[in-house]
This record gives structure tokens, C-alpha cells and sequence, in this order.
């Protein structure tokens, strides 16, 4: 019997370590056998930012070029491609294949999307998000892949395989999914959405160098030496949350994922090939340890709605600005989608009554300026 998901160990970046422990991870899941010659198979990267791969922000290259490998070796074409924050064309994107390493993929046989084309879909089946717009490079393959990275998140705690097919929507519409589904559950509903859209055929996740602290982008990497597989991105999450002490309620894609059915409410509940324990990082730092969510009451109760609305501003996390690292660019402003960030003498203001609590501030700051902010309650109640 396949396992639910596979762990397997990866020391390193080395083309040969990362083949070698691919083909590892992939074995137990029926390695690649169901790719046959002529599939056009779509590799969805985390692109996150113009970021070096050492900074643990994307998809590494090296796992890119070895799953590229094998899959040619099967006769497939392969398509890697991801809409990062900005815009969606050829300049922008291109600028950010080339910082993070991708354009190695094509010393292996695989090519980079270069169709810049948006769709829309109807999707009736969606809990929350029944039609959207998305990338049209997906619309031509007949399997994706979803290649991504362990990292912390500001918003949903942690991004990894259910998360990145946020990238299916186009860069500059990101703030405005943002905007529909302020609140984390519905957010997180959203995502689910799109994973059942585009049901990927295998979740790969590059936990090797993860990301910690203030992720999604301005973290710390941080070494786990693994790699995790699995036919599921929730099941993926749900193994990936363990390895970084997050539990299954702190994040909310796991909670939506566990509200259809999709993962059970524990590790305990999968089968596991490998050793979890052997990778896990329990002094792992995530962005975020208290879900306001989690307090909001179960609202059948003017009580119940006023101790939950009371809890949630004293839980809340909200973005900080930590000012000695702010150069002043207003890319926090520009990116805000309830333009609640105005400039003041190149300093950013938030206005708190505006302010969503989406994170987009956070996670496209280049200079790491914002952070996550936890209330002293939050704090005291984590203690």
C-alpha cells in the first residue's frame, strides 16, 4: 500500500544529493511512473521575489533541475513557471527567473513559461471562491507538479504545498483576493479552492534549507535537510507543520483542508514513509503563534460575538514597521490593497482602522522592515 507521504533525507544542494534522494522520496509513491512521452507536464515553482536561492525564499534550482531530469528522461516536456507579486509579463517575470536560478532548468531539458496569458474560471464547486482569474500557461498541461518551499508565512503561519498554488493567480490580482478574503479562514477556504481547481498531481516539497521568522520573504534560512513527497499538498502541509512545531489549528489552510475531509486531524492519522522525527525543529521560530481566528466565539450569541470580538483585538497580529531597516521605497504602500498605508516623511503610516491584516506589507517588503507583530495578551497568553 502507497504511503499518504513520503520523508526522505537531503543534506544538500548537490545535483547528484538531490537526484539521489528524489528518486528516493518519489519511490515509494509509485516514483514517475504515470508520466509518459509527449506529456506536458507543468512544474509550479515558488517564485515568491527576485530572490537568491540561498535565501531560501523560492524553490531551489537544484530540485528544479533534477525532477526536470528525471521527468525528460520519462519523454515528458517540461513547462516551470509561477506568477510572483508584480506584474505579470515578460520583463518582470524573466528579471526574477534569472535572480532566483531557474534558467538552470533549461541545461536539463525543461523550458521557462514565457505565455503571459490570464484566464478566467468558473469553478461552482468552490466553498468560498467560485470564479477567479488565473494564469493560462496551466490551461495546456496534462499533469502539474507543485515544486515548493517550507516557509514561515505572516498571514497563513506557514506556505507550502496547499499555498502555492496562490501563485496560479496572477501578480498584480493577488491584492485584490486579498481584499475579498481579509479574514485568515476564508483566505484559507480560498486556497483550498484553487487546490481542488487544479488538483496537482504530486506535491514536492524542497524543505532542505526551509525559511524562519519573517517569512515569507524576509526570514532566516534555517536547515532541515529534507525533502517531502506526497500525492496530496494538505497531506504534505500537514506532515511539513509538524517538522516545524506549528499545530494542525494554527494553520489555517490545514484547518480548511480538514473541513472537507481532505487530511484527518493528525500526523498520527497517515501513513508515514520515513522518520519525521529525525527532521523536525522544535525551536523552529514562526512567524506567528496565536490565531486570532481561533477566539472569534461561535457567534450564535450576542455574547459569544462580543467575547470573540473582544479576543480577536486583543489576539490579533497585525504588521510593524521596524524602522531602522525602512529605506523608504513604498513598495509597502503600492502593494496594499486596502490602501491603508500612506508615505510620511519616507516612513510608512498604517492606518490601523483600514488595515486588513492581510500581510501583503510584510511579505513584499525588500527590506524586511515588516514584521509580525503580536499583541503583549498574545504574548502573555503564548508564555
Amino acid at each position: 500500500m502507497r504511503p499518504d507521504v513520503v520523508i526522505t533525507p537531503c543534506g544538500d544542494y548537490e545535483h547528484g544529493t538531490v537526484r539521489a534522494a528524489l528518486e528516493g522520496a518519489l519511490a515509494p509513491l509509485g516514483g514517475l511512473d504515470w508520466v509518459g512521452p509527449g506529456m506536458r507536464i507543468a512544474v509550479k515553482v515558488n517564485l515568491l521575489t527576485a530572490a537568491k536561492p540561498e535565501q531560501a525564499a523560492t524553490t531551489h534550482p537544484a530540485v528544479l533541475c533534477a525532477l526536470t531530469e528525471l521527468l525528460r528522461s520519462r519523454g515528458a516536456e517540461v513547462v516551470v513557471g509561477d506568477s510572483p507579486g508584480g506584474l505579470y509579463n515578460a520583463a518582470f517575470v524573466n528579471r526574477v527567473y534569472a535572480a532566483c536560478g531557474m534558467k538552470a532548468v533549461e541545461r536539463y531539458g525543461g523550458r521557462l513559461n514565457q505565455d503571459f496569458s490570464e484566464r478566467e474560471a468558473v469553478y461552482p464547486e468552490g466553498k468560498v471562491c467560485r470564479s477567479f482569474r488565473y494564469t493560462g500557461w496551466l490551461d495546456g498541461a496534462d499533469a502539474i507538479i507543485d515544486l515548493c518551499k517550507l516557509k514561515t508565512h505572516g498571514m497563513m503561519a506557514m506556505t507550502c504545498g496547499a499555498k502555492n498554488l496562490f501563485g496560479a493567480i496572477p501578480g498584480t490580482v493577488k491584492p485584490e483576493y486579498h481584499f475579498r478574503f481579509p479574514d485568515p479562514m476564508d483566505f484559507a477556504r480560498m486556497i483550498v479552492d484553487l487546490d481542488e481547481y487544479f488538483k496537482p498531481r504530486l506535491t514536492i516539497v524542497d524543505a532542505v534549507d526551509c525559511m524562519e521568522g519573517n517569512g515569507p520573504s524576509g526570514g532566516t534560512p534555517r536547515h532541515m535537510g529534507a525533502l517531502v513527497a506526497s500525492e496530496s499538498p494538505h497531506k504534505a502541509d500537514l506532515l511539513c507543520a509538524k517538522l516545524i512545531g506549528l499545530s494542525p489549528e494554527g494553520a489555517p489552510t490545514l484547518a480548511a483542508a480538514r473541513e472537507r475531509g481532505l487530511i484527518p486531524s493528525g500526523l498520527e492519522e497517515l501513513t508515514v514513509e520515513g522518520d519525521p522525527a529525525a527532521f523536525a525543529l522544535p525551536d523552529f521560530q514562526l512567524a506567528r503563534e496565536v490565531e486570532s481566528h481561533l477566539f472569534r466565539g461561535n457567534g450564535k450569541s450576542l455574547l459569544g460575538r462580543a467575547g470573540g470580538a473582544v479576543l480577536e483585538r486583543l489576539l490579533a497580529q497585525r504588521p510593524r514597521l521596524e524602522g531602522e531597516k525602512c529605506v523608504g521605497c513604498g513598495e509597502c504602500r503600492d502593494v496594499c490593497p486596502a490602501d491603508a498605508i500612506t508615505m510620511v516623511n519616507k516612513r510608512p503610516r498604517i492606518d490601523r482602522k483600514t488595515c486588513i491584516r492581510c500581510f501583503c506589507c510584510q511579505e513584499f517588503c525588500p527590506k524586511s522592515a515588516m514584521v509580525v507583530h503580536r499583541t503583549a495578551v498574545a504574548k502573555l497568553l503564548n508564555h
